[in-house]
This record gives C-alpha cells, sequence and structure tokens, in this order.
C-alpha cells in the first residue's frame, strides 16, 4: 500500500497560485522573538498536535518572526548556531513562507524574509483543501550544493533530520502559542519547486501549515 493510499481523505486537484492579495515587499524585516515567551516545555508537549482546521485570519509579523526563529533561527550569533540541529553545520534546509501576498525565502542571519515570487502559492503546497486557507504554509527546502561533498544517501538522511527538527520547532512554538499546524508530505514536488522559483539544485522536503485554530 503507497502512502498515498493510506490518505483517509479524497485528494483535491492541485490548483494554481492565485495573485498577491497586497503589493510584496522585496524584503521583510523580522522583530526579534520574545526570548521569555510561552509554555514551559513539557506544557507545550503536552498540547502539540496536528490539526487540520484552520480559521480565515492572518497572523501577526511578529509571531511570524518568532515562528521562524524557533524553526530554525541564529540562537548563538558568535558561532552562527540554529535553535535546529545540523550535521556538520551544513544547515542546508531553506524555509519557505507561502504567504497571501508572495513567497518568501527566510534568512535567518539576517532575520528577514526575501521575496521569491510574488503570488499567492499556498495552494501550490499540497493537495489537501485546507493548504490555500490557513494564515501561512511553511515548505522545507534541500540546497543540494551546500553539502556536496556528502555522499548522496547520507547527505539525504542527515536532510531528513534536520527538516524533522525544524518540523517539531514549529509544532513546539505553535502549541505554546495556541496555533494550529501538520506537518505534510503529500506534495508535487516539481509543480512547487516551480512555484517557489527553485534552482535546479534545491528540492522540497516537506511542508507544513500554520494559521489560527478554528
Amino acid at each position: 500500500m503507497t502512502e498515498v493510499q493510506r490518505i483517509d481523505y479524497p485528494p483535491l486537484p492541485l490548483l494554481p497560485s492565485a495573485p498577491a492579495s497586497v503589493a510584496a515587499s522585496e524584503f521583510v524585516d523580522l522583530p526579534r522573538p520574545r526570548l521569555d515567551a510561552g509554555l514551559p516545555l513539557m506544557a507545550a508537549l503536552a498540547r502539540r498536535q496536528s490539526v487540520r482546521e484552520y480559521a480565515d485570519a492572518p497572523i501577526a509579523l511578529d509571531t511570524l518572526g518568532e515562528l521562524l526563529w524557533a524553526a530554525d533561527g541564529i540562537n548563538r550569533p558568535a558561532s552562527g548556531g540554529h535553535t535546529a540541529p545540523s550535521a556538520h553545520g551544513f544547515n542546508e534546509i531553506d524555509i519557505y513562507v507561502a504567504l497571501p501576498h508572495g513567497v518568501y525565502r527566510y534568512e535567518p542571519a539576517l532575520d528577514r524574509l526575501l521575496l521569491k515570487h510574488a503570488v499567492d502559492a499556498r495552494n501550490m503546497t499540497g493537495y489537501q483543501d485546507f493548504v490555500g486557507k490557513a494564515a501561512l504554509d511553511l515548505v522545507y527546502v534541500l540546497r543540494g550544493s551546500q553539502a556536496l561533498g556528502t555522499p548522496p544517501r547520507q547527505r539525504e538522511l542527515f536532510a531528513a533530520v534536520a527538516v524533522g527538527a525544524i518540523a517539531q520547532n514549529v509544532s513546539l512554538y505553535c502549541a505554546s502559542e495556541g496555533l494550529a499546524t501538520v506537518v505534510r508530505g503529500w506534495i508535487n514536488h516539481r509543480l512547487l519547486a516551480d512555484a517557489l522559483r527553485l534552482n535546479e539544485d534545491e528540492l522540497p522536503m516537506l511542508a507544513q501549515t500554520v494559521g489560527r485554530p478554528l
């Protein structure tokens, strides 16, 4: 039985991207996170869950900044260390953010978003009906050129571990802040790569929806 066959809800056709809701800025500077905010770790773990129903409500820029910093931000400026582990310090996973006003790539070192495509590509991030309704969809992209010296099988394993750590960071932040989220592997890699304007050495590995719960 394949992975798609195990999914217990019918697939929707992959919808095309839509025009951006507002004019998109080339760069978006993100506010610094509140390091003393949120629930204790054990309380966040107790609340962690996958959610597939979302309210049609945006997420504030402050919250987005904290979400992305929690995902894979720089937490040790002196060494450039990230909140998520990466084998050999490759940091080969880029986070793309599909918002109503454009697709952005998170730049942890500068704590900002870089515009990649001024369209609403949330519908392109998966087949489920909620992906275009939630406030945003994250896509975790492997930048293959960052780890060319590693054998392919080892490179894939390292990348999978890094993506899993990032996705769990996001899940715990959402649990702490009362947001809804779900990790999704059911994506069309080729069409999503086009929607995100990726290069040939960049591969979408996983998506994660984030929004306000109903």
